[in-house]
């Protein structure tokens, strides 16, 4: 199933470590199936507040979604975005089609 690594950035200071970083990650992504659906972007915010940025990096599963956030190159860069920035991350697993929002009541 598919899954997904959801960070909502809520600051970035764009400095060197940053700049590093943007320009390491789709090197580590790449081993494990992954790849960026949303990285930024222009944001309509419907309801309430959404300071920053939305990042979603869907892989073809938990498993390999786990291996790259673990993976040693990765890891080596992962720092250059923590020390600068504040950002919550997650990580969800899609639904298999066809999901109805009652499905989760089950």
């Amino acid at each position: 199933m598919t899954a997904y690594a959801v960070a909502h950035m809520r600051q970035a200071t764009m400095g060197p470590q940053i700049v590093e970083y943007l320009h390491k990650i789709d090197a580590t992504l790449e081993p494990f199936g992954g790849r960026f659906l949303v990285h930024g972007g222009n944001l309509e915010v419907m309801e309430n507040d959404w300071p920053g940025h939305l990042i979603i990096i869907g892989f073809p599963d938990r498993e390999r979604l786990r291996d790259w956030y673990d993976s040693p190159a990765y890891r080596a860069i992962l720092a250059l975005r923590t020390a600068n920035s504040r950002s919550d991350v997650v990580f969800a697993d899609g639904v298999e089609h066809p999901h109805k929002a009652t499905d989760v009541l089950k």
